[in-house]
Formats: structure tokens, C-alpha cells, sequence
């Protein structure tokens, strides 16, 4: 694809944005309330209700693995979308709706703007890939993970990993690792790591609760990265040249120094742009709820995207391989999951005492499963609501209450199996295919659906089995 073209999607995709934004407002103004007035009636909808979300989610889980060549097209996603939402938008009290649409926005705000910035930022590394230099990668991942978020973590230090690993035999390791630590488990700190953390902070959590959660994050990353050195150690050992076919020992004792002297960035002033989308982030904890302040972050976020992508030249981008099918395909399935969530809300609000799930090693598993399985945002924000109706905190109660109830231990281990076990499938978290797609196309072969649950199984579950008892 041309420069040309690819900027003038750019300038097309932001001109669609402002047209929403402005729709936005102009029908949210008039009938805005905050999200317990929102989100909260004294009597639940009906079972059938809830109806819409789940087939929302089920296709997002399913599809792509039984009719990956017809979901593939966003016009698909588009209808199956609508077909689900539109109904659900009609029959709920406008107020409802005009709130999940402002939500919506701050979410796809913050979601866009960090994968726009992240995709202006080209690394290259001349660096040969050791043990120490990639465990040293991975942890760089784990900690930009908190601040690009784990998309955009992802996706500007992917390359690299691959770049100075190439022509080693063994590379499948190096990105199914990778995919744990950097596209997953990494991004507990901060709301801007993970969707579903952001949208606790959307619902009232405070923007530095989840730095109680480093113990967590600590446990998990270390152990990751400990094992991963040991198993790179042991492969890296004696490798293979892919390109003379000749066996040949790996200098293991390079020293860190590599990393900063070999490494050349290039769009290094988009790291403005960065502090601007956190800066927004803050601001909107600053001024708390209400329309203003979710237009105010999410106006400053774009700004910061927009001005990223004007001050940016196009072949950057195209060096970094950079589409915008992956955050359109968030922005399509999104608004319906924003919309329909709403009466599955507030029938696990109404239900959760006949539930019986009470304990927090509960909550880790099940909200965990369901990431796995499904997307872990949404997974997060049913969890949290059914925590929050079995809280007896009352119905003008948000989520940054859960993070008071039970010392957080609930609200923290909705969290962690959120964030966590999104790295247990490929469909967990958006960022797991993107790498995998990356990684096959620089030639490695990766393991199938089932062949990565197998990695999965054998190294993160017993680590979260741990971590369940350790922690919850």
C-alpha cells in the first residue's frame, strides 16, 4: 500500500471519528446521567434480555475459528453487530443508551489513540538474540505493557524480538512467551494496560488502585521470565543457521549493554503524544464523572492521535506494517458489546445472591475461564457487576466500591483472571493473533489453536493455580 493511500485511510478514519463524536455529544447532552442512575433500576429486564450479549459474545469467541474467511470482513461484523445491538438500543431507556455511547467513545478513544502513537514509534535492533538480551526484551515488554497498553507494547516490540532471533532453528518459544507476558499478563498496573482495567477506571476505580496489584504482577512476570530464560538458555544452547542449515554455538554472555547501543528508534517525538493520552487519562480521574469529563479525556486522546499521525511520516507506518483493521474490528464489535452489556448488567446485579459465588479464588477462576474463552473485558465488567450486586453496597454503588469491599480482594481478583488468562488462547486478547499473524508471516510456524492451549496448559495454569493460592 502507497503512503498516499494509507494516509488518506487515515484522514478518512479520522473524519469518521469526529462525525461520531459530535453525534455523541449533540444526543448525550440533553439526557446525561452518571452510571448508577444509568445502569441501575429497581427492577431487573427479563432472562431474554441478557439474550443478545451472550450470542455478541459467543460469535466473538466462535466465529473467527469456524468461519474465519466470512468473518473476516468487517461489513460481516458490522451486520452481525447490528443485528444484535440495534434491538437492544431501541427498547432501552435512552439515558441507558446515551451513557454506554459516551463510554464507548472514552474506550475506543483511549484504545485508538495508544495503537495510533504506538504504530508512529519504528524500532530496529542489530543486536543478536541471547538469553539475557530477550529476557531483557521481554521485561522492557512487560513494563511498556502499563503505558502502550498490551497492543501497542506488542506491536512495536514484536519485530524486534523476531529481527535479532533470525536464523535461530527454534523461535516458536520466543512468541508464545512473549504473547504471556508483554499481550497479557503484563498489563495489571495501570488502566491504560488492559480494556478490562480500563473500563473499571470508566466505572469508578481509581487510576492508582491497580499499583496495590504489584505483588500479583510480580509473581506471575518474574516466574514467566525466569522460566523463559531457562528455557531459551537450554535451546539456545546449540541452534541451527535456517539459512546454511549449519549447527553453531550461541555466544551466551553478550551484556546488556547491547540494548542500548544497537537499538535505533525512529518517531521517538510520538513519546509526547504518549504522556498527552496519560495526562488525558489523569484528567479524567480528576474530574470524576459526568459527561464533561469523559468528553474532555477522550478529546484530548484523540488530539494526541491526530497529532501523531499528521506529524508522523507515512513510511514509518509502513515499516512498522501498521493497518487499522485491527482497532476498526475493536470499534465495530465494541459498540455492540457497549450497548447490549447493559441489561446483562443489571440481571447479574439483581441475581448474584442466587449465584453463590462469594470468594475471590471464585471470581479469579471463573472470570479467568470466561477470558479465555471470550473477550476479557466484557468478561470483567459482568463479574464486577455481579460482585457488586452480592456487596450489599447498594444501587447508587460503582465499581471503585468494590475496591474498598473486603479489603479489594474481590474487585483484585476480577482483575488479575481478567488480565491474566486472556494469554490461555489465541482468542483471549486481541493482541494474541496479531502476533501470531506477525510471527507466521517472518516465517515461524506456530502451533496451532489447540497446540498453543497446550503451552498454556503446561506453564500458565499451574502458575495462576498458584497464584489462586497464594493470593486468593
Amino acid at each position: 500500500m502507497s503512503s498516499e493511500s494509507l494516509d488518506c485511510k487515515c484522514r478518512l478514519f479520522g473524519r469518521k471519528w469526529f462525525a461520531t463524536v459530535l453525534l455523541l455529544l449533540f444526543s448525550a447532552a440533553p439526557g446525561y446521567t452518571n452510571s448508577a442512575e444509568a445502569m441501575v433500576s429497581d427492577s431487573p429486564p427479563g432472562l431474554l434480555a441478557a439474550v443478545p450479549f451472550v450470542l455478541l459474545l459467543l460469535g466473538i469467541g466462535l466465529f473467527p475459528l469456524i468461519l474465519p474467511h466470512v468473518w473476516h470482513y468487517d461489513s460481516i461484523k458490522v451486520l452481525f453487530t447490528m443485528a444484535l445491538s440495534v434491538p437492544v438500543a431501541l427498547l432501552l431507556p435512552a439515558e441507558t443508551t446515551q451513557h454506554a455511547l459516551l463510554e464507548y467513545f472514552a474506550f475506543m478513544a483511549l484504545i485508538g489513540s495508544l495503537f495510533v502513537v504506538a504504530g508512529n514509534i519504528h524500532l530496529e535492533a542489530t543486536w543478536r538474540g541471547t538469553p539475557l538480551t530477550n529476557t531483557a526484551l521481554l521485561a522492557v515488554g512487560a513494563i511498556l505493557a502499563n503505558l502502550l497498553g498490551t497492543t501497542g507494547a506488542s506491536m512495536l516490540l514484536i519485530r524486534v524480538l523476531l529481527g535479532t532471533n533470525r536464523g535461530r532453528s527454534r523461535q516458536v518459544h520466543l512468541v508464545i512467551f512473549f504473547i504471556f507476558i508483554v499481550s497479557n499478563t503484563a498489563g495489571l498496573l495501570t488502566p491504560l494496560g488492559d480494556p478490562p482495567l480500563f473500563l473499571g477506571f470508566l466505572h469508578g476505580v481509581p487510576f492508582t488502585w491497580t499499583f496495590g496489584l504489584m505483588p500479583q504482577w510480580l509473581f506471575v512476570n518474574g516466574t514467566l521470565l525466569g522460566l523463559f530464560w531457562l528455557i531459551d538458555t537450554r535451546l539456545a544452547e546449540k541452534t541451527t543457521d535456517m539459512g546454511s542449515g549449519q549447527s553453531s554455538t550461541v555466544n551466551l554472555a553478550p551484556g546488556i549493554h547491547q540494548l542500548a547501543s544497537t537499538l535505533f528508534v525512529q518517531g521517538e517525538h510520538n513519546l509526547f503524544f504518549l504522556l498527552g493520552i496519560v495526562a488525558a487519562v489523569l484528567l479524567k480521574g480528576r474530574l470524576g464523572e459526568g459527561m464533561f469529563s469523559l468528553v474532555a479525556s477522550g478529546g484530548l486522546m484523540l488530539l494526541m492521535g491526530g497529532l501523531s499521525i499528521r506529524t508522523t511520516p507515512a513510511a514509518l507506518r509502513r515499516l512498522n506494517g501498521f493497518s487499522w483493521g485491527p482497532v476498526l474490528e475493536v470499534g465495530i464489535l465494541f459498540a455492540g458489546l457497549f450497548v447490549t452489556m447493559g441489561p446483562a448488567i443489571q440481571i447479574l446485579e439483581h441475581k448474584s445472591p442466587e449465584l453463590g459465588i462469594h470468594h475471590a479464588w471464585q471470581y479469579f477462576w471463573l472470570t479467568g475461564i470466561l477470558s479465555s474463552l471470550l473477550d476479557n473485558a466484557p468478561t470483567y465488567v459482568a463479574f464486577a457487576s455481579l460482585a457488586l450486586g452480592g456487596s450489599g453496597l447498594g444501587s447508587s454503588a460503582n465499581f471503585g466500591d468494590l475496591a474498598h469491599w473486603e479489603g479489594g480482594a474481590i474487585l483484585a481478583a476480577i482483575s488479575c483472571g481478567a488480565v491474566f488468562m486472556g494469554a490461555n488462547t489465541y482468542i483471549g486478547n486481541g493482541p494474541n493473533f496479531m502476533v501470531k499473524s506477525i510471527a507466521e508471516s517472518q516465517g515461524v510456524r506456530m502451533p496451532g489453536f489447540f497446540g498453543y492451549m497446550i503451552w498454556s496448559g503446561a506453564i500458565l495454569v499451574p502458575l495462576f493455580g498458584l497464584c489462586s493460592l497464594l493470593f486468593f
